[in-house]
């Protein structure tokens, strides 16, 4: 370098206008290394910083061990000439374990092998769209989008990345280009030739990578588009279909009111809005239907191949729906009716709260069969709709009855009057039952025009029969349907009271009679007792 500047500086000297002596061109040389130098340690600096900013870039390190491995594999092959030529087995063994090393740093470096931008110049694989046929898949066609949208920024980030990794070697590369014009040294030409090919390398990927990204981007944008276009269509139909559905439920609520308006009986009016309810529900769901099927035939097979299946798997759900139909239009059974439900030898009464497509729900009341047998009541108990075809269900109120017959019996003993007892029992169940019997004598009158009823007499009936204890007399009477227990509890109080006033009348019930021997006293062991002493 000194020699350089100090002919450059003689070359000054000899053509130049002025003269130089040899110190002062000595001086000069000095202070123009200084300069260099200098200028030097700055784009070292320079060039360090730039190294340290790319050392943990992703690019960089691949490339890095994409070269190493393109190095070893030069070496080993360069080893693989001089064990061949090698002639003592000292120098063979050393190459042999220089190559296993080596062959070992390879198979750590296997995915380098080829150059490592593929991430960047193959592409995503774009896979071909659903497309969208019901409002129900518009979120996840957002989601969709939003993927795709995700993906074409991601790929168009790592072209980002590449390009500033392609400028900061740029910068790199003046920096080494001033280094060697100023020291011109083999390292230095080495230097500057390694950054033009790895310049040279990322351009040709990045400029690849734009091209393949071009393309990915069109795909992409083109799929996007069509997403949007039948987000758009589903959205409109969605909105037909949701004014069909609100004019539908319009309707019905207008039917509702009127109704209410002109049904003045609670329990038609709610057999009028449970019919409406269904039937809206019905011309909803066909609605749906029809509207997102395309093909009618193909709908009208899938029901041709299910119905012999379901009319199989859900009988007893269509019979529930049949029972529900025959309960509907048959007016056999009405909410707000008192039944009498027996199943498997267990039986129910309580009033109709609901009757659904399915079931009837009955909520228990205390009745007599409570009292008696049960012991307990204020159940739900829901009784499929089919049951009215296999199974006994008893109608305590059909067509407007409100009254049904209770009966009372009372055993008096055989001595007893009991023909007065009769006369007293009778009056007792006229007095109390007398609102029940005028009642049930108008209900009477509208069923007989419906059924052919042979003894349409409603009196309280009073029997009379002999008992292994005495003579039981049964005294029958109308009563509330849905509070019998009260009636007879009133009527067998006032019984109970009259015949105590009256002394020749005795209620009869179970006893036994103990004669004992009057020659025991005291404590007596019955066990050890002779027949004798017993009888």
């Amino acid at each position: 370098m000194r020699k350089i500047l100090f002919f450059i500086c003689f070359a000054i000297f000899a053509f130049g206008e002025g003269n130089f002596s040899v110190d002062e061109v000595d001086k000069n040389a000095s202070e123009i290394i200084a300069g260099n130098l200098n200028r030097i340690i700055e784009l070292n600096a320079k060039i360090k910083a730039i190294d340290e900013n790319l050392k943990g870039n992703i690019w960089i390190i691949k490339y890095a061990n994409f070269q190493n491995y393109q190095e070893l594999t030069q070496n080993e092959i360069e080893l693989e000439k001089k064990l061949k030529i090698a002639k003592t087995d000292e120098e063979k063994d050393n190459i042999k374990k220089q190559i296993k090393t080596i062959s070992d740093q390879l198979a750590l470096l296997s995915g380098y092998e080829n150059m490592p931008f593929s991430s960047i110049i193959t592409m995503p694989e774009v896979n071909e769209i659903s497309r969208i046929h019901n409002p129900f898949a518009i979120i996840t066609n957002f989601s969709n989008i939003k993927s795709l949208e995700s993906s074409k920024s991601d790929q168009k980030d790592q072209l980002a990345r590449l390009m500033g990794v392609i400028e900061k070697l740029k910068d790199k590369e003046l920096a080494l280009n001033e280094i060697a014009k100023i020291d011109p040294s083999e390292e230095n030409q080495k230097n500057l030739y390694n950054i033009h090919y790895e310049i040279r390398e990322f351009n040709s990927a990045y400029q690849i990578g734009t091209t393949t990204y071009s393309v990915f981007e069109k795909k992409i944008d083109e799929q996007i588009q069509i997403l949007k276009r039948d987000i758009k269509t589903q959205v409109k139909r969605a909105l037909n279909i949701a004014i069909l559905i609100f004019a539908t439920i319009l309707i019905a609520f207008l039917l509702k009111f009127i109704a209410k308006k002109y049904i003045k009986n609670d329990d038609n009016f709610y057999l009028a809005n449970k019919f409406i309810n269904v039937i809206n529900f019905t011309l909803i769901v066909l609605i749906l239907i029809f509207s997102y099927i395309e093909n009618m035939t193909y709908l009208v097979t899938i029901l041709g191949f299910a119905s012999a299946g379901l009319a199989i798997a859900m009988k007893d759900m269509f019979m529930s729906m049949l029972g529900w139909s025959v309960i509907i239009f048959g007016g056999t059974f009405r909410v707000g009716d008192r039944v009498r439900v027996e199943k498997d030898g267990v039986i129910y009464v309580g009033d109709i709260i609901d009757i659904s497509v399915l079931r009837m729900t009955i909520y228990e009341d205390i009745t007599y069969l409570s009292w008696k047998e049960h012991h307990r009541a204020g159940r739900i108990i829901f009784i499929p709709n089919n049951y009215i075809f296999t199974e006994l269900i008893a109608n305590y109120t059909h067509n407007s009855m409100k009254t049904v017959w209770d009966g009372i019996d009372i055993t008096i003993t055989f001595d007893s009057n009991h023909k007065k007892a009769m006369y007293i029992i009778k009056n007792i169940a006229r007095k109390y039952s007398k609102g029940y019997t005028d009642i049930a004598k108008k209900q009477m009158g509208k069923l007989r025009s419906q059924y052919s009823i042979k003894n349409p007499n409603v009196e309280p009936r009073i029997f009379s029969f002999f008992e292994p204890y005495g003579i039981q007399i049964s005294v029958w009477y109308m009563t509330n349907s849905y509070a019998t227990l009260g009636l007879r509890s009133n009527i067998s109080s006032e019984i109970l009271e009259s015949f105590r006033c009256e002394p020749d009348i005795k209620i009869a019930y179970p006893k036994q009679t103990l004669f004992f021997n009057e020659k025991i006293q005291g404590p007596v062991d019955i066990e050890k007792m002779t027949k004798e002493q017993l009888f």
